[in-house]
């Protein structure tokens, strides 16, 4: 019995995902993705119309499952502000064993974001929401006294987005987990 062409679709721009993660867009070949989905080119360009489509679909997936996992944890009430920021930038420090190093947000952010309108758009609509769930839990934060209320949220928001951006490059580039630890800490003292 054949597969649902969703299924396929779904497990192809998954697999894609990964292979983009890893080597970034410019350098992941159709030759890549055919070995990373198990489609052939021709299954590849009937189903997504370029390999900026299928770019763009694996990047929405990749913000889609991070980014609502950050925002769940910011969002959960019952505990402190700052175990739940702490959490966040832990993901950061120890990402899962499987997962290719770095994150495919930063990677589209340097590689494609400066030149591509598309992607750009994308990356700002994700960053946005990441924002707003970190200057809100910041802000309940200040309203319960964990976190100072003379410090601006916004700034502070943009702070914890920049500190995981630089702990994904860093890893990227050879950074051990203690090196990464640290950068989490000195996050955490200047929230």
């Amino acid at each position: 019995m054949a597969r649902p062409r969703q299924f396929e679709e779904e497990r192809a721009v998954e697999a894609a995902m990964r292979a983009f993660w890893e080597s970034g867009y410019e350098a992941t070949s159709t030759q890549e993705l055919c070995a990373a989905t198990g489609l052939g080119r021709s299954s590849i360009y009937n189903t997504f119309s370029s390999k900026h489509d299928l770019f763009t679909r694996a990047l929405t997936l990749y913000m889609e499952i991070r980014t609502a996992n950050i925002v769940e944890v910011l969002e959960d009430a019952a505990r402190p502000v700052r175990e739940r920021l702490r959490t966040v930038l832990g993901w950061a420090v120890t990402a899962p064993a499987d997962d290719p190093v770095g994150c495919l947000v930063v990677n589209s952010m340097i590689e494609l974001a400066p030149r591509d309108e598309d992607v750009a758009g994308l990356l700002r609509k994700d960053l946005d929401t990441r924002l707003a769930a970190l200057r809100a839990a910041i802000e309940s934060g200040q309203r319960s006294g964990e976190i100072d209320a003379g410090k601006d949220a916004g700034a502070l928001a943009h702070f914890v987005v920049a500190a995981i951006s630089g702990m994904r490059v860093a890893a990227r580039g050879g950074a051990d987990e203690r090196t990464l630890q640290a950068i989490a800490d000195t996050a955490m003292t200047a929230v």
